[in-house]
């Protein structure tokens, strides 16, 4: 068979992801903050991009988006918004007065007022009076460094203080020792047999039972301290911490020959000891506040949708580069031609202008359909804005965006990683789309939220003496209309965090 080269024409139809498509797509799925953090990137990267000054205050936050998209002439307002030329004339000469720096400043008064307040007596403490920054600052007291003042005070020998260095770099924030105490002794040259004699002695640092290796280690530790000491405590510890898991303590007082009501006296007093000595000294830092991106209110018998723009810079395009751009193409045109210099600065703020129009638009889009899908969550799941998450109904993606005429990877994107505060609570958007559960009854179908909400209610309201099993859960589910399975009561405990009923049992 014999190759040729020969040419061939054919049309055809694709999808090219451009840069200014994915950034709009990344927009898109921002929270409020890291989309802040984008717009002062690209107020420091682009100089044709400028904060815009707010001269009036605005509630609602799609509105002023809105606004600022259409403040500018190479964006166009959205639909149903009418600007007139009065309002676009006072806006555009607002920003020009500023960046003209032709305002009149009274240089006199202004030299009056600050020799007066030069001239009257200072009240203030003088700077040597001042305490120290060093008596100021605080600084916590961290499990590590109290140990270490601990270990400084012993008298260990050096090796075993170097040792102790090591057990206090390897330990968790709960306490306890992560890795082999034998690897420890092994890279400081120690035997491992005085290297646990080391762990044991500073098992008796405060708190009590730090440096353990297990929940045994660190009981045993408290146990060994008790005046006057309780040897059953010590031998439950020692043989029986899984019985006790179980609450199996008929077992226990039989295996080690006491009586029922003395393994319960004796367990009381291993309840008040502490398995986690290390959590009294760890500090909230990891602590994440959430901050809402939407904000639904009731007024009167409706709900109504403010976006957060707390700290969102309005952007929108400078005037002065505009007047550059439209001087260079006047010069032009008066002589005929460009120089090579010019048409590269022409070129460079034709690209920028491009961008910060790009971005701007693309904000006052994720904005607007940020605005339309809490809007069809709210008629939706009007009901649990009303009553709670009780009142949760089912509803998929594809519900919103039906209703907002959008794919449903849209509406994905804009529901990631939001919050909205509500007058129930503070949720994320991902909460209000989930499964359903039939109605025993063929009603209408439940949430699964609302179901695990049930399910809550019902444990909280228990006899803690005799807990619900999760068949008897199911029962009373069914009770309600529910139609639900032992195993997806199991299964939503567990997601709950909701101990068994066997563990939930108390017997004192």
């Amino acid at each position: 068979m014999a190759l040729e080269i020969k040419q061939s024409l054919r049309l055809s139809q694709q999808l090219v992801m451009t840069p200014q498509l994915q950034q709009a797509i990344k927009l898109l799925q921002l929270n409020r903050l890291e989309l802040a953090d984008v717009v002062n990137q690209e107020l420091m990267e682009n100089p044709l991009l400028e904060e815009a000054v707010e001269t009036t205050d605005n509630p609602e936050g799609l509105e002023t988006s809105e606004r600022t998209a259409s403040s500018d002439p190479t964006v166009d307002a959205p639909p149903g918004e009418q600007t007139t030329s009065e309002d676009f004339q006072e806006r555009k000469e607002e920003p020009e007065k500023l960046l003209s720096g032709k305002e009149e400043i009274d240089w006199d008064s202004y030299i009056e007022e600050l020799n007066t307040n030069a001239s009257m007596p200072s009240t203030r403490m003088n700077t040597e009076e001042l305490p120290s920054f060093e008596n100021i600052l605080t600084k916590t007291t961290t499990l590590n460094d109290h140990l270490r003042w601990q270990l400084g005070l012993s008298q260990l020998t050096d090796i075993e203080k170097k040792l102790g260095e090591l057990v206090i770099g390897n330990l968790s924030d709960e306490g306890y020792l992560l890795v082999p105490v034998a690897d420890l002794a092994a890279e400081v040259g120690m035997d491992p047999e005085d290297a646990g004699e080391v762990l044991k002695i500073m098992q008796l640092f405060d708190p009590v039972g730090v440096c353990a290796q297990n929940l045994q280690e660190c009981l045993m530790a408290q146990a060994l301290l008790l005046k006057p000491r309780n040897e059953l405590v010590e031998r439950i510890i020692a043989s029986h911490l899984s019985d006790l898991e179980k609450k199996n303590y008929a077992h226990v007082g039989k295996a080690l020959g006491v009586t029922y009501d003395e393994v319960i006296e004796a367990t009381k007093v291993i309840l008040e000891l502490e398995p986690k000595p290390g959590r009294s000294f760890v500090t909230s830092d990891n602590t994440q506040y959430i901050t809402p991106d939407i904000y639904v209110y009731r007024v009167a018998n409706e709900f109504v949708i403010s976006l957060n723009e707390d700290g969102m810079p309005k952007l929108r395009i400078s005037s002065y580069y505009k007047n550059v751009l439209s001087n260079a193409k006047k010069e032009a045109l008066k002589d005929g031609g460009v120089k090579a210099s010019s048409g590269l600065t022409k070129d460079y703020i034709q690209d920028k202008l491009r961008s910060a129009v790009w971005l701007i638009r693309s904000i006052h889009n994720r904005q607007k359909t940020i605005y339309k899908v809490t809007e069809s969550i709210v008629k939706h799941q009007r009901e649990f804005f009303e009553k709670g998450v009780s009142a949760l109904k089912p509803m998929i993606l594809k519900d919103v965006a039906t209703d907002i005429g959008m794919h449903e990877s849209t509406v994905s994107r804009v529901t990631t990683n939001k919050f909205m505060h509500t007058p129930v609570g503070t949720f994320e958007l991902k909460y209000f789309f989930n499964s359903s559960i039939s109605a025993a009854n063929g009603g209408a179908d439940v949430a699964s939220e609302t179901v695990k909400e049930k399910i809550r209610q019902m444990v909280g309201k228990e006899d803690q003496a005799k807990p619900l099993s999760d068949q008897r859960i199911v029962e009373l589910l069914v009770a309600e209309n529910i139609d639900i399975a032992r195993r997806t009561v199991a299964k939503y405990r567990e997601m709950l965090g909701i101990l068994s009923s066997s563990k939930r049992k108390k017997v004192f």
